[in-house]
């Protein structure tokens, strides 16, 4: 605690603390305040959500193919800190793992029932099947980790490659220059860490559902209060126990078994499932995605005043944004000694297939199921809420009570280790780093935050429920989205550079070339 720095730990927690006290003590006038911002925010800000996160798409793609794309993170010589697999294993499980196991069944009842009012799609017709399983594809897979590569490779190459500190401001120090590095980088820092916060508590709630739906099914115990409060103790306290042995222990054991398993169950359900119908709505949906993805990714609904866009793109556009820029410092952090492309293979392209993957086979069988079975699924969501779908979907698979038992854990140690990487990330950041600094993050610091994170998401869940979690995700979406434009920039700036640089030296060989023939 002793590298402290006050800013960045005292303003977001503070912050935070007013916020759970007020809900506490008047939580209908605090839900009111929430929805009047939300709404706010949706409102004049919908359109930026959908261009800046297609830009970032674009900013992966340049880079991909770009001269950057061989440039090494922390120069020629510089060492891997894991191993690819490892590598692809933690940013799969650090980032979007935690929604797919909730929402890869219970998103499709509402897309394939409740279609967009504007595309005239009829309620449970296959064209809203397709619709349903494409709109997961691009939910899930490539914007998303886009969201994330974005400011996880300007921070890399800032930290690594140009010696800047072990924060935010010294990541835009690479567009800005220095004045990013002290106060003001303090200030960017604290908006950071207060909108992944918000970002992260809104996960956490997803998780806390998923578990109270698996304790439902299991031990017959409906989900309230008491239930999510217990669940959110049990996460809290297995993320300590993870952080504990560090980063190259618990973490990275926790993703190898985690994607283990992601696979394993990927691969029942897809045997046992309707195998044949999931392939081919898979390849129906991926085509209408990629058909229609700059026109789905662009849409905000506003002409036609259609809320659709507001209550799901925009709403995890948001989400990914509050959970980017400190996620970057994580992800950043461990790329040393890789290339950029391979970075973005790794912490975009590799996790976005696997994600369309995924989503084809449970978003296929949701779809298959609840359509085959006078739309039991959606009955499940009406009756017992979002967290029942998939434990309503195992019903229609061989050893139910197995996958119940196994998806329970899954869901667990997914919930565990995206909480103990993202509060590792929040404490380094409210600590002096450099990048030689190989010492332990502050155990009391991942505590602190840990706690705090669990509390806002109970309370959020409790009393607001779907809406909470996705009031939260807004809110702390709209200040990310600008530190992680900030860090596009910084990309292209890095990699106009290197490309210049290039170009200088092959004018010079030429030249060169040509002397020597004289």
């Amino acid at each position: 605690m002793k590298k402290m720095r006050p800013i960045v730990f005292y303003g977001p927690f503070i912050l935070l603390l007013i916020a759970v006290i007020s809900s506490l003590s008047q939580p209908k006038d605090f839900l009111a305040a929430m929805t009047a911002i939300n709404n706010w925010n949706l409102e004049n800000f919908s359109w930026m959500f959908s261009l800046t996160t297609l830009f970032f798409v674009g900013t992966c793609a340049w880079a991909f193919v770009s001269p950057l794309g061989r440039v090494k993170i922390g120069g020629p010589d510089a060492k891997p800190l894991l191993s690819q697999w490892n590598w692809f294993a933690i940013a799969l499980c650090t980032t979007v793992a935690i929604g797919i196991l909730f929402w890869a069944t219970a998103e499709p009842m509402y897309h394939l029932h409740s279609p967009p009012k504007a595309l005239g799609l009829e309620a449970g017709s296959p064209e809203a099947a397709e619709f349903a399983l494409s709109t997961l594809f691009l939910h899930w897979s490539f914007t998303p980790y886009a969201i994330y590569t974005v400011p996880a490779l300007a921070f890399a190459l800032a930290f690594y490659n140009r010696g800047a500190s072990y924060s935010l401001g010294g990541m835009l120090s690479t567009l800005f220059g220095k004045k990013t590095e002290g106060i003001g980088g303090e200030i960017i820092d604290a908006v950071a860490m207060f909108a992944l916060i918000a970002g992260m508590a809104a996960s956490l709630g997803t998780g806390m559902l998923t578990l109270a739906g698996g304790v439902q099914k299991l031990l017959g115990v409906s989900t309230n209060a008491f239930v999510l409060g217990v669940v959110a103790i049990a996460i809290v306290g297995s993320f300590v126990v993870s952080a504990v042995s560090g980063l190259m222990k618990g973490i990275r054991i926790l993703s190898d078994f985690n994607t283990k398993f992601f696979f394993l169950l990927a691969a029942f359900v897809f045997v046992f499932g309707p195998t044949m119908y999931i392939l081919s709505a898979g390849i129906d949906a991926l085509g209408a995605y990629f058909n229609d993805f700059f026109q789905r990714s662009l849409y905000t609904g506003r002409i036609a005043g259609d809320p659709w866009p507001g209550w799901w793109t925009n709403f995890y556009w948001a989400n990914w944004l509050a959970w980017a820029p400190i996620t970057a410092l994580f992800l950043g952090k461990i790329s040393r000694g890789y290339t950029v492309r391979q970075f973005i293979m790794t912490t975009m392209i590799g996790p976005s297939l696997f994600a369309i993957v995924w989503m084809s086979i449970f978003g296929g069988m949701s779809i298959h199921t609840d359509m085959n079975n006078g739309g039991a699924l959606k009955a499940a969501l009406d009756s017992t809420g979002a967290e029942s779908v998939i434990y309503t979907v195992f019903t229609y698979l061989p050893l139910e009570y197995v996958l119940v038992i196994a998806f329970f854990i899954l869901s667990f140690i997914s919930f565990v280790t995206a909480a103990d990487s993202n509060t590792e990330a929040i404490a380094s950041l409210c600590e002096d780093r450099h990048a030689d600094d190989e010492s332990p993050t502050s155990l009391p610091m991942k505590i602190i935050w840990g706690s705090m994170i669990g509390v806002v998401a109970w309370v959020m869940v409790a009393f607001s429920g779907i809406d909470g979690i996705k009031m939260l995700s807004n809110l702390g979406g709209l200040p990310a989205m600008f530190i992680v434009t900030g860090a596009a920039f910084c990309v292209w700036k890095i990699g106009l550079g290197v490309a210049k640089e290039e170009a200088v030296a092959s004018t010079k060989a030429v030249s060169v070339t040509a002397t020597a023939a004289e």
